[in-house]
């Protein structure tokens, strides 16, 4: 069945690998670039994939936006996890349809859009924030992203306790993960996983020395490292640049002592 595009839906407009812009069809609307404007309104109707060219004949491409591109393109006021290390978690973690994943902290949602994709239609987010300036932020990029009905948002202090009991996964975003450990061990499921991002060494050695305080099993931490590549005939070579140290994550799971 052709999946096309509908009058409020959000499309990626792709002009080049550099520059792309996730904007709303709306009728009577146009959308401004420096390639000129786009009468987003000739889009309804049409097939995701169409192309659609500027008043000045450049030509652009309405695509159907993934999880990815709502993060990418979120307002932010905080630094967000990379893909590089969202997508390891969430292999880590076992996440998926139904899980129950508590979440700290918000930040401005890019992870907590991530989550709640994968736990939809029955699973759910409890998502823990200190700051509410920043939850405010998380509600608004979880709405855009249509996402917001499978999350409850929190203006906790997570170190002070976890009200959810036996949900599948804990992930920690915060400055001192080795302070929530123990709430966290309390409220796991047997075999479920604790999952921390820290940036710095010294965070995880705190975090690790707490984890081992309590019965857990397949403690790692483990950092991810990505680097593009060009690729062209006789030409094909890395990057000079690459995406290197972001964080290191560390991962326990649960058993019953």
């Amino acid at each position: 069945m052709m999946d096309v595009i509908r009058e409020g839906d959000d499309i990626l407009l792709y002009l080049d690998g550099k520059r792309t812009y996730l904007v709303r069809v709306e009728k009577d609307v146009s959308f401004h670039t420096h390639k000129g404007y786009l009468q987003l309104g000739d889009l309804i109707g049409r097939e995701f994939g169409a192309s659609i060219r500027s008043n000045l004949g450049v030509e652009f491409y309405a695509l159907k936006p993934l999880v990815r591109d709502y993060i990418l393109k979120m307002r932010r006021r905080t630094q967000i996890l990379y893909p590089k290390d969202m997508g390891l978690i969430v292999l880590l973690t076992g996440i998926g349809p139904g899980s129950r994943v508590v979440e700290a902290g918000t930040g401005s949602g890019a992870m907590t859009v991530v989550l709640a994709n994968l736990v939809r239609p029955e699973g759910r987010v409890y998502s823990y924030e200190i700051r509410e300036e920043f939850l405010k932020d998380a509600e608004a990029n979880l709405r855009r992203a249509g996402l917001y009905d499978y999350v409850e948002l929190k203006h906790r202090d997570i170190t002070e306790g976890i009200e959810e009991e036996d949900v599948d996964a804990v992930i920690l975003d915060l400055a001192v993960p080795w302070l929530v450990v123990p709430h966290a061990y309390r409220s796991l499921k047997g075999s479920g996983v604790l999952a921390s991002f820290s940036p710095t060494i010294e965070q995880v050695m705190k975090t690790v020395e707490a984890i081992r305080e309590h019965p857990f099993v397949e403690v790692e931490t483990v950092e991810v490292l990505m680097r593009r590549m060009n690729v062209g005939k006789n030409r094909t070579r890395p990057e000079t640049r690459m995406i290197g140290h972001t964080g290191y994550i560390t991962t326990a799971r649960k058993v019953l002592a």
